[in-house]
């Protein structure tokens, strides 16, 4: 199961994102890191067809069975 943070629900909706995006971004992201800052934080990076191909960055943790976003946004410095 998928779980937003407030932040992330937050900016989701302020970033007109919709759970699908950032859904698809998860579980099939076209490239993975582990966040530098905080090795428990996976980012995630899915190109979006239907936004021009602009890149999704979607910052995450796994908790069990779920993944906890933490937040997501589309990253101007990302390279397809």
């Amino acid at each position: 199961m998928i779980i937003l943070t407030k932040h992330a629900d937050e900016a989701r909706e302020k970033r007109g994102l919709n759970l699908d995006r950032i859904h698809r971004t998860v579980m099939a992201p076209d490239l993975t890191s582990v966040d530098p800052v905080d090795p428990t934080l996976t980012r995630s990076f899915k190109a979006i067809d239907e936004a021009g191909g602009r890149i999704l960055r979607v910052v995450h943790r796994s908790e069990g069975n779920d993944t906890v976003i933490i937040t997501a946004y589309f990253d101007r410095n990302a390279k397809p």
